[in-house]
């Protein structure tokens, strides 16, 4: 997509902080990092989110992203590991290409990724199985 930031940037055309690329992926340093080694996952091709990913390419992000994940755990020497990925705005999404994001977790950090629990009722989940199923 010719006027997309991510696009750019995974094809080289902004410089970054690459920690790796191959023919169809770049991770990069994310510029405002939640923690020490936050990183994101760049397909090179545009898709603008899960939706629209093509299933090859789905399935290559989560094996980099174990790869990754590993890297910089063993790197960094971090105490855990949130792999996150938006879609839309109302879930947090700001750039509109896929991306993952690879948040090393280190104690004390103060990084926020929890949701109070709710509970499934007997009728949300026959809803739900009878819609999706």
């Amino acid at each position: 997509m010719e006027n997309c930031i991510f696009c750019k940037i995974a094809n080289g055309e902004i410089p970054s902080a690459t920690l790796y690329e191959d023919e169809d992926f770049r991770v990069i340093l994310d510029l405002g990092p939640a923690s020490k080694g936050h990183a994101l996952i760049l397909p090179k091709s545009h898709a603008a989110n899960i939706y629209e990913l093509q299933d090859e390419t789905a399935g290559k992000a989560m094996i980099l992203a174990k790869k990754m994940a590993t890297k910089l755990r063993d790197g960094l020497n971090c105490d855990g590991f949130n792999i996150v990925q938006n879609n839309g705005e109302i879930a947090g999404q700001t750039v509109f290409h896929f991306h993952m994001h690879l948040i090393p977790r280190y104690e004390g950090d103060g990084v926020g990724l929890t949701w109070k629990p709710g509970t499934l009722t007997d009728e949300d989940r026959e809803e739900i199985l009878a819609k999706v199923k």
